[in-house]
């Protein structure tokens, strides 16, 4: 129904950022990148793309674009079940919560031969609407009711502690984890989107203070900011094992972890064609992740 040479095009702008930048891509110029992207727009009776810089998809274009991805995962399928010279490296982009990615994602990433990756990183809670937008093949998510079009999956629970250096426990929960001393006591929240710290506050004292918080949206430096003493966290229990271990981290309540489960939602394609991603990602979790 649409052209190839055009689909590219409109990936290449995408994914490179900018018309010139696709063209330097397919070695071919920006006047001809142009040409395509306006004829793929007229075919598909809507803009495409919203020039930049970054050059960023509107709606209709990002699942073109996603399109023309699943088009080339099934050729380079095909190629390699026929025997064919290696194709072209395929592009997967997926949804992945930060602390996947910092636990046992890349282990998955790992397992695969061939594929580029084209990371897209939101809460798990948020992950899924990527694949409902038609803007990702797949998706790391809190959700379980599948997508349409989508399988899903259960991987597993993610298991977070909340954690803090001995003398940060020391100093603002000498007389317990309290809702009290909570609403007083630094904590440190990954964005705006990060629930973690509040929901097992609410389920530890059955109360919704509000916490005073750091914003620090990375995982390592989340971790590395606990391990300096600026606040307390939910940490993934199998990233400060060795730091409980050694002493350089306290769990506040040991006996009340917070259990999230993870799903993996994937679009069908003809072919099974990200059976291969599905395996990586199922194995990889299951080495990590709790039994749900």
């Amino acid at each position: 129904m649409f052209d190839r040479d055009q689909l590219r095009a409109l990936a290449a702008v995408l994914h490179e950022g900018s018309f010139d930048a696709a063209a330097r891509a397919l070695n071919v110029t920006p006047s001809a990148i142009s040409q395509r992207i306006r004829a793929l727009e007229e075919a598909a009776g809507a803009a495409l793309v919203v020039r930049g810089p970054p050059a960023r998809p509107t709606a209709t274009g990002a699942r073109l674009a996603r399109h023309a991805a699943d088009l080339t995962l099934i050729e380079a399928g095909l190629a390699r079940d026929l025997g064919l010279a290696r194709p072209a490296r395929p592009a997967l982009r997926i949804a992945v919560n930060a602390d996947s990615l910092a636990s046992w994602f890349l282990d998955a990433m790992e397992r695969l031969d061939g594929p580029l990756f084209d990371l897209v990183i939101d809460d798990e809670g948020h992950s899924a609407e990527w694949l409902r937008r038609g803007e990702v093949q797949g998706a790391v998510t809190s959700d379980g009711r599948a997508v349409p079009g989508c399988d899903c999956r259960a991987l597993g629970a993610l298991r977070y502690l909340a954690t803090a250096t001995p003398g940060f426990a020391a100093r603002w929960f000498a007389d317990g984890v309290t809702a009290a001393a909570l609403s007083a006591a630094p904590a440190l929240e990954f964005n705006a989107k990060d629930r973690l710290q509040r929901d097992w506050v609410r389920g530890l004292t059955g109360q919704a203070p509000a916490l005073p918080c750091h914003r620090i949206a990375s995982p390592g430096a989340f971790v590395e900011a606990t391990l300096r003493g600026l606040g307390w966290g939910m940490n993934p229990e199998c990233l400060v094992a060795p730091a409980i271990a050694a002493g350089r981290l306290v769990a506040l309540a040991p006996d009340r972890p917070l259990d999230v489960a993870l799903f993996w939602q994937v679009a069908r394609l003809p072919g099974d064609a990200l059976g291969p991603l599905t395996s990586a990602v199922r194995a990889a979790a299951g080495r990590v992740l709790r039994p749900v």
